[in-house]
């Protein structure tokens, strides 16, 4: 089959590789129809993420159809339209018992490479690095997808296959960042970035009960987004004197009641302290540009939440501080879709979510690496392009 395959550093080919097949009796294989480019692959692209080798298939963020079933998956079928959360979990572990996803102790294959970093494993995600799994990824003709009965969520009618694809992994991740702000009706929640998961997290705010949700990013056309598929209101920091300021004069000098950081570790910012993570990041002292996490812990309101979806790993000057100072509440993790998806699928059906927006340049999967390409440089207004194998 035709997949496409990170080489090394900021190198990707679209290749002939090996179709999956069942191994284990839980598996089911699926054709993709349609994957998407994430953020978070610009990581591995541009070599921040570890235990990546060459050859390896990438991608996350998928939905296909079922085409083989193990002989003990029992409620996924052939035939099925379905849609996969990009953590995979087992469904019968501590961790899926108390429906943390993300954290399943049993799809990890190489626990071995994940723990001398996190002390524990998490669950795997496909097309991630070694370190969370080595499971080939989702941009390609088809893909193994360990525990089908656990992960695999069969579309209903109603649901198209583009509103279906960020079911995977934007979605839930917004999802998850409005979920920790325990929002009360009428709060006010700001987001730091207007890429996918900082939209869906701003959607996902406003239908759990935000009165208000302030968006702050530096490109036109996703502000425009925010404002116009969203009905957020939104700041500029490119044109801003200070975040810090804005922030406390659209709230009455309180802040906000949560923020949602949902950027990651390669955040752009203005001023000192930005050059010097960029320094620090290139001469590989560190992993990680903090601008918009150190921005968002500043920002919150006094005894606050904050929600940290976006991916950092070894971040340097973080203003712990603040948080002890304040009484903030800060909480983070993978999302875990599986809890999430019969409420995500329910406001889709409902009219309340349609995320196909997100989608801005459609082609095929062997013009993938000149859409990552687009993706990562921001061209064309690229938001997420989507491939169809």
């Amino acid at each position: 089959m035709r997949a496409l395959c990170w080489m090394g550093v900021n190198d990707l080919e679209v290749n002939t590789v090996d179709d999956p097949r069942i191994v284990n009796p839980h598996d089911a294989i699926l054709k993709v129809r349609l994957t998407t480019t994430c953020g978070s692959d610009l990581h591995l692209i541009d070599g921040y993420i570890p235990t990546m080798r060459e050859g390896d298939v990438i991608g996350h963020e998928y939905m296909g159809e079922v085409v083989e079933v193990g002989r003990e998956t029992t409620d996924v079928r052939v035939g099925d339209r379905v849609v996969v959360p990009s953590f995979l979990g087992c469904g019968t572990c501590w961790f899926c018992d108390h429906e943390l996803w993300s954290l399943c102790d049993n799809t990890h294959p190489k626990p071995e490479l994940a723990e001398p970093i996190l002390g524990y494993p998490p669950s795997a995600i496909p097309g991630y690095s070694h370190a969370f799994s080595g499971l080939a990824g989702s941009h390609a003709e088809f893909i193994r997808v360990p525990h089908a009965d656990a992960n695999c969520f069969t579309i209903p009618e109603g649901i198209t296959d583009e509103q279906a694809l960020f079911l995977s992994d934007s979605v839930p991740t917004g999802w998850t960042g409005a979920d920790f702000c325990d929002i009360t009706p009428g709060d006010t929640i700001a987001v730091w970035g207007c890429g996918a998961v900082g939209l869906m997290a701003q959607r996902s705010a406003l239908i759990q009960g935000a009165g208000r949700v302030i968006a702050i990013d530096r490109l036109p056309e996703r502000l425009a987004l925010a404002r116009e598929q969203i009905g957020a209101e939104t700041i500029d920091y490119t044109d801003s004197d200070s975040v810090l300021e804005e922030l406390r004069e659209m709230t009455g000098g309180r802040g906000p009641d949560a923020c949602i950081e949902a950027v990651g570790m390669e955040a752009h910012g203005t001023g000192p302290q930005y050059a010097y993570d960029r320094a620090k990041q290139a001469l590989h002292l560190h992993t990680d540009r903090g601008s918009a996490l150190r921005e968002a812990a500043v920002a919150v309101r006094k005894g606050g939440i904050l929600s940290v979806v976006g991916i950092y790993g070894v971040i340097d000057k973080f203003p712990f501080g603040v948080l002890t100072n304040k009484g903030i509440t800060m909480r983070t993790s993978q999302q875990p879709g599986q809890r999430y998806m019969p409420q995500m699928m329910a406001a889709v059906q409902a009219g309340e979510l349609d995320p196909s927006f997100l989608i801005t340049h459609r082609m095929s999967l062997e013009d993938s690496v000149r859409g990552y390409e687009m993706f990562k440089k921001k061209e064309d207004g690229c938001l997420r392009a989507a491939f169809t194998p």
